[in-house]
């Protein structure tokens, strides 16, 4: 599966490079700091990837999903030609049908019956037309992005305290701070390379203090010099005693409060009606935590405050940004060298997407749906008699229309909503009953591709051209190295195409994505004149080599006198809002109890999120083993005091149930959930596993304001699953998810599946002894009609253990495990199992136990993805070498050494295992 001879392969198949040992800088494609990557096509490697060193946003540095990237390109399931109804065809068919319903609908039902659903993922140019086509040509704003479900609550806060949602700090600005301020972030796992730059400028200025605020005993939490553990949701709570504190003792900036800040008495009445024993009560923190951390923020003036998905991702989201947002503006922290709010968006172009137009309420360049000026503004640029005349419908929302049939047809790009939606059943059910599903992919194994009428195949990173904006505003060049194979198309292209089948061929004619973007500069200074935050007229006459050669640009980016450009770093640290009376508003911030809460039937509340190597659905990161080493398989975290009293154990399967749904997964014991809490991640689809489709627990509750879900806290319950066996299955050949989904039903069986190198593996749990279920094991292995195989085997009938090995030779074809009881595995071992050779009878029989011959080390728990360092390794090397800090573990090892999200991690053990306590 993942070696490199297969990989070269498919490369050689169907992507050309387009040039040969020719660096190309471009971005990475996963989170929202937005780093630059340098990418360099070799006959003989096939993709090198390196971390750009002049791009500010990582300066050469990147995490282990960035280092990964060139393994993430073979093409084994690349979706390359258009299929209608499941049949290829072509593009001229597929095209033509999507304009000819399209206008059919339209002319029956009104452009409203129309809906478009993108992504993070697209490029600013392919935002841009989307918007455009279905706003303008069109005339509906149903068109929403899955960055509603991780920024929208901060455009909804920066908008209210603002007038725009201008992001008033840069990353320069941590450099600076005294401190920074971590909420509902684990910038460890989800920032890695924020994270990084945080540490090492620690380790330069120990005075610099870090405080995290979050539920959950993160990684970052580790690392930090003070957690606070506050209550899930609680977050208005604690930032309005916070507001409180700083005008009781004196933090305020009255001069800015008076020439600044409009509405900030009612404001600070709101955030006072609270007690400090009340607002203790509300976190679940004691008196003395809350004031040590409001006598900190109070003592320094250059404080930088980074916010997350814990504060937008919730049913009061909007509250807690701009709760936040109001202790800066009252105390003039913002917009200065090291002190001001910054949020981190979640995907590579959620910033691009917010600048252009992308969410449901707004229009391209900052401007408004609601607002009739902003309107004509746009209608007269793009030249249409009229646009959409009021803001669409919000995810949830647009959705739920297509459920009760108000939208006849959804195209979705980009984007995979039947895994990554709250509710996700109801959308999948609602997409089932859509009369015209057309989505946009690069892979047609998505859950959601699996339900497309019309299944177009998208250029992938490596592939597509364009612009992206990373979470302090700096647009940067995302460059193709690779030719589109088979017949993928960018979807700018795809939307301009189908918009000229419908006779709008005069707004789109665009040729290149140059095009693009220049029309989108030009609409930035539109009749602007200063009145608009975005403004990228400097960039609106790049010829097509300039904007290729494009450098990392901080936006609002003019033009001055002389020619040079004028980048601005920050925002309002002398006013200057964007209101009309250029007045902040000090928002009123009540705090209001989450939605949902644990009941006697569902006692627990479950918290959603991300890990460390994997990305949103894993269409991109699964396809390497690399990433598949630490964490393989779905898995929900459980306090051990809670797992006790469940009798549930440490990697017990156990089913965590809310109204909505059920799902199965690891059980994996921490302390890092407190007790009535848990945690398990959303990346797992039903490619990946049998029922672990984290979001369809997840209710639709969502933001009044910005119409952002909660997926931070809902109620489930936790039950043991009971299986009679166990099953492992390791084989070279790719296994078919719909084989296995039909084959072990998911109420009596637990399967997972992840690749190793050069194979992969079945994890299975339920019937497995009963004879039908053994006898479809037995099929899965597939091998029956190689010549020549010769199988290794031990059967134990009196444990019903049975161990059997299938070879070619001293080549491992592939292994199967079944036992009643969990299977100690070396697991490091057992990933590299198919790059092994066994020459001798011994070396075989050992393999049957899962764990390397005696002369073989087990590396134990991969703990350093980038470096493949185990758990094992790092305690031998502790305990030969005498060593006792993180960095003398790097020097020895090299892990932590690259992105440093296993550096906490690598901490720990050298705690457990060596004395003093390690150093960081």
């Amino acid at each position: 599966m993942h070696g490199m001879s297969l990989w070269l392969a498919g490369l050689m198949t169907h992507q050309i490079p387009c040039s040969y040992d020719q660096p190309i800088n471009t971005t990475c494609p996963y989170c929202g700091v937005g780093c630059g990557v340098v990418a360099t096509c070799t006959k003989k490697d096939g993709i090198q990837i390196s971390g750009d060193p002049d791009h500010p946003a990582n300066q050469g540095r990147l995490c282990s999903k960035g280092t990964h990237l060139g393994h993430t390109l073979w093409l084994d399931d690349r979706l390359l030609h258009p299929l209608i109804d499941g049949k290829e065809a072509s593009w001229d068919e597929a095209l033509t049908k999507i304009a000819s319903q399209f206008q059919t609908i339209i002319e029956r039902d009104g452009p409203d019956a129309i809906a478009m659903y993108v992504s993070g993922q697209f490029l600013t140019e392919d935002y841009y037309v989307a918007n455009k086509f279905m706003k303008g040509a069109l005339g509906t704003a149903n068109i929403d992005t899955n960055s509603r479900l991780c920024m929208a609550s901060t455009v909804a806060g920066h908008k209210r305290a603002f007038g725009a949602d201008t992001v008033p700090n840069c990353y320069e600005d941590i450099e600076s701070a005294e401190l920074i301020v971590l909420v509902g972030s684990n910038l460890a796992w989800c920032h890695p390379i924020l994270f990084q730059r945080i540490e090492a400028l620690r380790e330069e200025r120990p005075a610099l203090k870090v405080v995290c605020i979050d539920p959950r005993k993160t990684t970052t939490a580790e690392s930090s010099d003070h957690h606070i553990a506050l209550a899930p949701g609680t977050d208005v709570a604690l930032f309005n005693g916070l507001l409180t504190f700083l005008n009781a003792n004196d933090h305020f900036d009255h001069d800015y409060i008076d020439h600044h800040i409009e509405n900030a008495d009612a404001c600070l009445e709101a955030a006072a009606r609270l007690s400090l024993a009340q607002i203790a009560d509300i976190t679940q923190l004691s008196v003395e935590e809350l004031l040590a951390f409001y006598e900190l923020f109070g003592a320094n003036q250059r404080v930088v405050t980074l916010f997350s998905q814990g504060v937008n991702q919730s049913s009061a989201g909007t509250d807690k940004v701009n709760a936040i947002l109001n202790c800066h503006l009252f105390t003039g922290r913002i917009g200065k060298e090291g002190a001001g709010p910054l949020s981190l968006t979640g995907q590579p172009n959620a910033m691009g997407g917010r600048e252009v137009g992308g969410l449901a309420n707004q229009l391209a360049c900052h401007m408004e749906l609601d607002n009739a000026q902003h309107r004509e503004i746009v209608r007269t640029f793009w030249g249409y008699e009229t646009i959409a005349q009021k803001p669409g419908l919000k995810a949830v929302e647009l959705f739920e229309a297509v459920e009760r049939g108000d939208i006849q047809a959804i195209w979705i790009m980009a984007t995979n909503p039947v895994d990554s939606m709250p509710d996700a059943d109801f959308v999948k059910l609602a997409l089932q009953k859509c009369p015209l599903v057309i989505v946009s992919d690069v892979t047609r194994e998505t859950d959601t591709a699996q339900l497309a009428d019309i299944l177009l195949p998208s250029a992938a990173w490596g592939e597509k051209s364009g612009t992206v904006t990373n979470s302090e505003r700096r647009i940067s060049r995302q460059n193709a190295f690779l030719h589109l194979p088979g017949q993928a198309k960018p979807d700018w292209w795809q939307i301009t195409q189908v918009a000229q089948g419908m006779g709008y061929g005069d707004q789109f004619s665009y040729t290149s994505a140059h095009d693009i973007f220049i029309e989108y500069a030009q609409l930035s200074a539109y009749q602007n004149e200063g009145q608009r935050d975005f403004d990228i007229s400097g960039l609106s006459d790049l010829s097509s080599q300039d904007y290729d050669a494009l450098k990392p640009t901080l936006w609002p980016c003019i033009k001055q006198a002389d020619g040079s450009l004028k980048e601005q770093k920050r925002f309002f640290q002398h006013g200057g809002f964007y209101r009309p009376n250029k007045k902040a508003l000090a928002v009123e911030t009540v705090f209001q109890p989450p939605r949902s809460s644990p009941s006697r039937s569902y006692p627990f509340s479950l918290n959603t999120g991300r890990i460390r190597d994997q990305w949103h659905t894993m269409t991109r990161t699964a396809k390497t083993s690399h990433l598949l080493k630490h964490i393989s398989e779905p898995f929900v975290e459980i306090n051990p005091e809670d797992a006790f009293a469940a009798t549930i154990k440490e990697a017990d399967i156990v089913k965590v149930k809310s109204p909505a749904g059920s799902v199965l997964l690891r059980a994996k014991l921490t302390k890092s959930v407190a007790r009535g809490h848990v945690f398990a991640p959303f990346h797992w689809s039903e490619r990946y596993a049998s029922n672990a489709r984290v979001d369809k627990l997840v209710a639709a509750h969502r933001d009044p304001v910005s119409g952002q879900p909660e997926s931070k806290i809902t109620p489930v319950n936790i039950s043991l699953f009971r299986p009679n066996g166990f099953g492992y299955v390791f084989t070279r050949k790719r296994p078919d998810p719909n084989w296995l989904h039909k084959t072990f039903n998911k109420t009596k069986f637990y399967w997972a599946v992840y690749g190793v190198e050069n194979g992969y593996v079945i994890e299975l749990a339920g019937a497995v002894y009963q004879d039908d279920e053994m006898s479809r094991l037995y099929h899965l292995l597939e091998i029956k009609d190689i010549e020549g195989v010769q199988i290794c085997e031990q059967v134990d009938s009196k444990m019903k253990n049975l161990r059997r090995a299938y070879f070619d030779h001293e080549k491992l074809l592939a292994l199967m495990i079944l036992s009643p009881q969990q299977i100690s595995l070396a697991r490091s071992y057992i990933t590299s199992i198919f790059n092994e050779t066994f020459d001798n009878s011994n070396d075989k029989f050992s393999l049957l136990y899962g764990h390397p011959p005696p002369d073989q080390p087990d590396k134990g728990e991969i703990i350093c993805s980038c470096f493949n360092v185990g758990e094992k390794e790092i305690v031998e090397a502790a305990q030969v070498n005498n060593i006792r800090t993180v960095k003398e573990v790097g020097d020895c090892l090299k892990a932590g050494t690259n992105c440093g999200s296993c550096r906490s991690e690598i901490m720990k053990i050298l705690e457990r295992n060596t004395a003093p306590a390690a150093a960081k």
